[in-house]
Formats: structure tokens, C-alpha cells, sequence
């Protein structure tokens, strides 16, 4: 089974070697590793260069874009794998075999998707968990109660790309929440839930930045669930509040 990775980068030079690293040094070995840079400013490409010289399995195009979502679609559009998932570029994945964990429930449970647990870590020391994103199994009523999987442990059969579209640009910050409102309300697609860390994300995402941002983001969230005919007001409130217990666990 070919897993295409996918990693969008723009001006990410402080990051991006081990955002890398943590693709290429997994021990599962059929990987296809698209790199979209939005034509960045800084060291990015040359970092990007240097770290792929010796391996051939990376795929790299350096243009600019509407944005990450929109450089998310052209990495899309490039994969070739039978799976899809996305490790952004201030993000690693969690440990060297996570990938080929992933890859066995694939292949022994049969579904569509796989997602697993995220932690957020400290920008300048990724050991210290800032909060603890612990998923559950999925059911269909979980998505009237504002839940989603954290959407960088999402790993997907290309197919579902393919029928369902990706990622509507139109949206700025939660196109990925209404992607999987999208995708996860469809009754004859099956996801498994992984019970380890797959992602470590570095705290500072452009969704909870400012509080310009977050209400930019409300807003966008209550349009995706009222689009996808999930919920209104009171999903966007259970969204968020059932945040807070990611704060509570952080081992």
C-alpha cells in the first residue's frame, strides 16, 4: 500500500528540516512525500533542497497560492498513493512507526479512514505537551455534538478524495471541519480510530492566533455544520467546550 504524505510550507524555514525528518526517517518505506511551497521568502526551499538530495521519493514544486487549503488540493491533485494524509510544516509525525501502524489497520480492518490522537507541544520544546487531543470511535451522532477527529491524524483512501472533492477555499480557516462534516456524515464510508499519538503540532495555528481569528473561525465552523445539514449554534457550542478537557491530560 502507497501512503502519499503531503506537506504545505510557506516561509517555514524554523521548522520545516524536522517537519521533514519525521516523514523520511519512517520505518514503513512505501511513501510517496509531496512538498507544496507557496514561494516562500525565507530559507525554506534551500532547507527543502538540502534535506532531498538523497532521497527520491519526494516531490517538490515551489509556486504561489490562494492560501494552505488551496496548496493542500495541488498536493492532492500530485498524490499517487492508494492513502493520503497531510503532516503540516510546523507539525511531526509522533514516532518512526507510526506510519506503518497506521497502514496495518488499513489492511486488517478494511475501512476508509484512520485517525488517531494529536498532542500540542511547545513551540521552542515539543516535549512538553501543552494540550492532549485523545479521540474515541466514531459514530454518526458524535457530529451533532460538535466532534471531529483532529484533522492532521486523518489519513484517507484516495478515493474518498476522488468522489467527495477536497478541501472548499471558499472557507479561509475550517475548510478542514467542513471537509470532514463532508465526508464523515456519509453513510457507507468506515474509519477507524487509532489509540496512539500520531501528530505533534507546535502550538500558534492560524485558527487560534488572535481573537479576530477565532471568531473568523466561529463563523466559519457554524457555516459548515448548517451547510452539511449537521447542526447550528448549539453544535459550535459543544465544539468548543468540550475542547477544554484536552487541557486536563497531557500524558
Amino acid at each position: 500500500m502507497k501512503v502519499s504524505i503531503i506537506t504545505a510550507t510557506y516561509n517555514s524555514a524554523e521548522t520545516i528540516a524536522v517537519c521533514m525528518a519525521s516523514v523520511l526517517n519512517q520505518t514503513y518505506s512505501n511513501i510517496e512525500y509531496i512538498i507544496v511551497d507557496g514561494g516562500s521568502k525565507d530559507a525554506t526551499i534551500e532547507v527543502i533542497k538540502k534535506a532531498t538530495t538523497s532521497n527520491t521519493n519526494v516531490v517538490f514544486k515551489s509556486e504561489p497560492d490562494q492560501g494552505i487549503y488551496d496548496a493542500l488540493n495541488k498536493g492532492v491533485q500530485r498524490a499517487t498513493g492508494d492513502v493520503i494524509g497531510f503532516v503540516h510544516s510546523d507539525d511531526f509525525l509522533a514516532n518512526p512507526n507510526i506510519i506503518a501502524d497506521i497502514v496495518e489497520q488499513f489492511t486488517t480492518e478494511g475501512v476508509d479512514g484512520v485517525y488517531g490522537d494529536l498532542h500540542y507541544v511547545a513551540f521552542d520544546d515539543t516535549d512538553k505537551i501543552i494540550r492532549n487531543w485523545v479521540s474515541q470511535p466514531f459514530t454518526k451522532k458524535l457530529l451533532k455534538q460538535g466532534w471531529m477527529p483532529a484533522h492532521p491524524t486523518l489519513f484517507l483512501k484516495k478515493h474518498i478524495y476522488d468522489t467527495y472533492g477536497s478541501f472548499n477555499i471558499n472557507y479561509k480557516i475550517a475548510a478542514d471541519y467542513d471537509f470532514i462534516l463532508r465526508i464523515f456524515k456519509q453513510a457507507d464510508l468506515r474509519f477507524f480510530y487509532l489509540n496512539k499519538t500520531i501528530i505533534k503540532m507546535r502550538v500558534g495555528g492560524v485558527s487560534n492566533n488572535s481573537i479576530k481569528n477565532i471568531i473568523k473561525k466561529t463563523k466559519e465552523d457554524l457555516k459548515a455544520v448548517r451547510g452539511n445539514d449537521i447542526g447550528g449554534f448549539g453544535t459550535i457550542f459543544l465544539k468548543n467546550v468540550t475542547k477544554l478537557k484536552q487541557f486536563k491530560s497531557k500524558n
